[in-house]
């Protein structure tokens, strides 16, 4: 496979990206391209929604006759139905895709978790022959949809890229490609891992997030927790109210590391118990001390 040289990308950003999936990620995706004047085809399997977003954001649909014509196509669904969209166009990308001229449009993937999605996608990308970089941007709210997708969702937001095991040159020129092609929707710092790290480290710092607060709210006492509550527990429960269809799958497809996450954070919990049943002030006073002094140090380490 060769460079990604697109001449229509490299004249300032895309003309028209392909947008697979409109709810809150790939909504806002479209929104973001279209407010900046970029053409955008899409496709989701609601007709409703693809009538919704015809109104001044999609110009057109994305099929195999049109996906040669865009310079980015983004993958915004869930794990699985990437895949299935990838084995199914594969040949109508590697038909839009001149690798001896250059070529072609490069298809990212907004998947919370990366090695299912990328495992399966480098291997049809070099099979096929066309371009394909896992990628997922740090940026959502509670709600889904695309009635809840905005234009300025990315505004500021990390992206993580995660680049296929070929050689540094075409690597490098693929995270150009995609930083210039996404540029029109704000987002901020770039970072680059493997599928595995990236799935290792989200665990923690999104999927777990969601367990504790999904299961936060089950306590009894949350039935009257009204007139007794205000910023501690509306931080923790925002993300109780969630997808759970697309959640289940994201963290079966990370079991193992999620699973570690959370045997640690139980342990941890434990110990907190523990203190409270013995009475134990000091005890319990040195385990708040702690988290304090890590928090604290993660929070001086990011401002540098």
């Amino acid at each position: 496979m060769g460079t990604v040289r697109n001449a229509r990308v490299n004249q300032g950003g895309p003309k028209c990206a392909g947008i697979v999936g409109l709810g809150l990620i790939g909504g806002s995706f479209a929104r973001g391209y279209a407010q900046a004047g970029v053409r955008v085809l899409a496709w989701d399997p609601d007709d409703d929604v693809m009538t919704a977003a015809s109104m001044g954001t999609v110009a057109g649909e994305l099929n195999d006759e049109t996906l040669g014509e865009c310079d980015i196509i983004v993958l915004a669904c869930y794990p699985e139905a990437c895949i299935e969209w990838l084995e199914a166009h594969a040949q109508a990308l590697a038909d839009a895709t001149d690798t001896e001229a250059i070529m072609g449009p490069v298809v990212i993937d907004t998947v919370g978790v990366k090695g299912i999605v990328c495992e399966r996608a480098f291997e049809l990308a070099r099979e096929h022959g066309f371009y394909f970089v896992g990628a997922h941007p740090m940026a959502g709210t509670q709600y889904s949809g695309y009635a809840h997708s905005r234009a300025d969702l990315f505004q500021g937001a990390p992206l993580v890229l995660v680049p296929p095991a070929v050689d540094d040159a075409l690597k490098l020129e693929l995270l150009g490609q995609v930083r210039e092609m996404v540029r029109p929707l704000g987002f901020g710092k770039f970072s680059v891992t493997s599928a595995a790290e990236h799935d290792r480290v989200i665990a923690f710092t999104s999927q777990l997030a969601h367990v504790v607060s999904n299961a936060y709210v089950k306590s009894p006492t949350a039935q009257v927790h009204h007139g007794f509550s205000a910023g501690s527990y509306r931080d923790l429960t925002r993300v109780a109210h969630l997808n759970p269809q697309m959640w289940s799958e994201l963290m079966i497809d990370d079991a193992d590391a999620l699973a570690f996450e959370i045997d640690h954070l139980i342990e941890s919990l434990g110990a907190y118990s523990r203190a409270l049943k013995e009475r134990d002030q000091r005890y319990l006073e040195n385990l708040l001390a702690e988290g304090d002094r890590i928090k604290r140090a993660l929070d001086d380490e990011a401002s540098h």
